[in-house]
């Protein structure tokens, strides 16, 4: 397995990073939020898990081995891909996630594009108890570089995200003009660019999942 690869960030795109290590660029898949932290030309280092396929090799990257560990348990669940693992943690926390499955929160867990009501159920059924408790598995420092989003630029890179899980370009605008004043609103905020792009990725999903 590939625990994790470190190096300079070679290129960004909406689905994934190109990260140089050793001479050899190997493109990682991440989520909108790692994908955020990520600068070009700048250092990085980010958990990793290699999925293997008859067909392929996918390399999937994560901003924390809290993440990545939780993304590989996700899989365990019946009908729960790699894609859909991966669509869960841009949407949630891996708190967020231990805290839906323990309390049976379907709402929540529904919320991910792709799981209906029975899928939730599903994987309430199969993984309650081995998520573990909110909490209990602390992440890592993360692993993509530096601290929160500085995002002079996140309404574009929360409408990338939006659009590379499925959702109309509209859509995802609609949804940005909509968390918008609850972000950039708080009193003691100097700077009302400075918003942390996971967090808004997140707010804009629960939108779209209520419309």
């Amino acid at each position: 397995m590939i625990a994790h690869v470190a190096g300079p960030v070679a290129a960004v795109a909406p689905e994934g990073a190109v990260i140089d290590v050793g001479g050899i660029g190997l493109l990682v898949q991440c989520t909108p939020g790692t994908l955020a932290r990520l600068r070009l030309g700048e250092q990085a280092r980010v958990a990793t898990s290699l999925v293997v396929r008859e067909d392929s090799l996918t390399l999937y990257g994560f901003a924390s081995e809290d993440e990545r560990n939780t993304f590989e348990l996700l899989q365990t669940a019946s009908g729960v891909g790699p894609r859909l693992a991966q669509a869960m943690l841009a949407v949630l926390t891996p708190d967020a996630l231990r805290r839906a499955v323990a309390a049976e929160d379907l709402a929540t867990l529904t919320s991910v594009p792709g799981i209906g009501r029975k899928g939730a159920q599903r994987i309430v059924l199969e993984l309650a108890g081995r998520l573990g408790a909110p909490g209990e598995l602390p992440g890592s420092a993360p692993a993509a570089g530096g601290a929160s989003a500085v995002a002079a630029a996140w309404r574009d890179q929360v409408r990338a995200g939006l659009v590379s899980l499925g959702w109309q370009a509209r859509e995802a605008d609609q949804a940005i003009a909509a968390v918008e004043p609850e972000l950039t609103a708080a009193p003691d905020r100097a700077d009302q660019s400075d918003v942390d792009v996971a967090i808004a990725l997140r707010a804009a999903l629960r939108v779209l999942g209520r419309s």
